[in-house]
């Protein structure tokens, strides 16, 4: 809404009708969309994943990266963040942080074509490039098998697992309390991921192939980026950078 009719109102009557004009435009682009386009788009370039490994076995990374994406403005603005670890150390050694208008309202099922342009941004920054990424998010967990980390991968070349925290599509038998316990993931017969129990009284992690990795490697290298939490560090470090989180600050503040 124009700023000279802003004016008679209070900051709290011009924050709810910024927001009310905010959802406004988003419903108004979803109403242009052809969503039925968009998910068919998302079934042909599926078959493209590979869910196989491209690296061999003997294949150490040097860099790992974990991608987080978020939102600010109500929306409006879609925030995405990479966080580059050294491996085996885990060390953090390179993030960075990008924000771009949000082009898409929300839409179960089609987040990743919501998500991926500003995760493209934060990779178009990074001077290091990672051998391995991890995404906060759906692989091929996903009813069209295209979530983010697969739509991500495919658009950079890179092998991508899909480290999600809650469950979009599939159904599984009950997962241990213990650490480690796990059960595959299956929908309409196909096994599409594992859940695995990575902290005692958390909820389990459901991963998945994104693009170039089989899901055994998918698995074996989120047990190898584990250091007592509930999420790997790369994901756990990209989302706490996203969210500038407690942990991410004082690392921050030591290395000044």
């Amino acid at each position: 809404m124009p700023e000279l009719l802003l004016k008679q109102y209070t900051d709290c009557q011009r924050n709810t009708i910024n927001r009310l004009y905010a959802q406004y435009f988003l419903c108004l682009t979803l109403s242009m969309l052809n969503t039925k386009a968009l998910r068919k788009e998302q079934t042909e370039k599926a078959q493209l994943v590979i869910r196989h490994d491209v690296l061999s076995a003997s294949f150490r990374p040097e860099f790992i990266a974990g991608a987080d994406v978020g939102f600010e403005e109500n929306g409006t603005i879609t925030r995405a963040a990479i966080a580059v670890l050294h491996y085996p150390s885990l060390e953090l050694v390179e993030y960075k942080i990008a924000r771009e208008g949000t082009v898409l309202p929300y839409i179960p099922g089609l987040l990743s074509f919501r998500e991926y342009p500003a995760l493209l941004a934060a990779w178009s920054q990074l001077t290091l490039r990672p051998d391995l990424v991890m995404v906060d998010g759906q692989g091929i967990a996903h009813p069209r098998r295209f979530g983010i980390a697969s739509h991500f991968g495919l658009l950079v070349d890179v092998p991508t697992i899909g480290v999600a925290k809650s469950r979009l599509c599939g159904e599984h038998a009950p997962v241990g309390e213990e650490v480690g316990s796990c059960q595959p993931l299956i929908d309409h017969g196909e096994q599409i991921g594992l859940v695995w129990r990575s902290k005692k009284r958390c909820n389990p992690l459901y991963i998945s192939i994104g693009h170039k990795v089989s899901i055994d490697s998918a698995m074996g290298w989120v047990e190898h980026c584990m250091k007592g939490y509930k999420l790997p560090e790369p994901t756990r470090w990209a989302d706490g950078i996203a969210s500038n989180r407690a942990f991410f600050r004082q690392t921050m503040q030591k290395s000044l």
